[in-house]
């Protein structure tokens, strides 16, 4: 009986086990499933996130754009409406957290800032007020902390605008910082797009 060339390799192949596929290393397999990522990793990973924005965001005076104690200060990131941001200027955006950076220095003010807009961003809050005061015998320059506070809050990735408070709530001594959506809204309006829901 002929065996064809298919059916000699067979034979040969016969008592031979195949590899398991399970030289993966753990870390490996940890990594690339997202679902098995712990809560002490994610805090791990936020907290250096945030460590690398600190670097980001300069203490040294000279490196910060100095405004006068009495400036008005506005910023928004384009798309925001006009009709939006005049409601922020006006204060008619409900606060829940106030910021009162008096008597910091700059490295406890920056770190309260950071730890502060990033919080309540979490918390899905739109709408924060940071009092900087107007610093007007501040060093090396009037207005340190106030210039400062509006060069950082550009940098911080959750800020979509500000702008000098009202009389009532501190005026030009401190800023109405309003907040995009945060991750979580985001997450539950992209699971609804991907189901097929459509916006809310």
């Amino acid at each position: 009986m002929a065996f064809s060339d298919n059916d000699l390799f067979l034979q040969e192949m016969a008592d031979v086990t195949p590899l398991k596929p399970d030289n993966q290393s753990l870390s490996s397999q940890t990594w690339l499933n997202p679902l098995s990522i712990t809560e002490a990793q994610l805090a791990k990973r936020a907290a250096a996130q945030q460590h690398e924005l600190l670097q980001l965001l300069p203490l040294d005076p000279h490196l910060i754009h100095p405004l006068q104690p009495d400036d008005i200060v506005s910023y928004k990131v384009e798309g925001i409406q006009e009709a939006v941001f005049k409601l922020l200027r006006l204060g008619k955006y409900p606060i829940k957290t106030v910021l009162d950076l008096h008597e910091y220095r700059l490295k406890q003010a920056r770190d309260s800032l950071v730890n502060c807009v990033l919080s309540a961003y979490e918390r899905g809050e739109r709408n924060v007020l940071v009092i900087h005061g107007k610093g007007y015998k501040s060093k090396p320059y009037p207005g340190l902390m106030k210039s400062a506070v509006c060069h950082w809050l550009q940098q911080l990735e959750p800020v979509v605008a500000y702008h000098s408070a009202t009389r009532n709530q501190g005026g030009v001594g401190a800023v109405f910082v309003m907040l995009k959506k945060s991750h979580q809204k985001k997450i539950e309006t992209s699971e609804l797009n991907r189901k097929g829901s459509g916006f809310r």
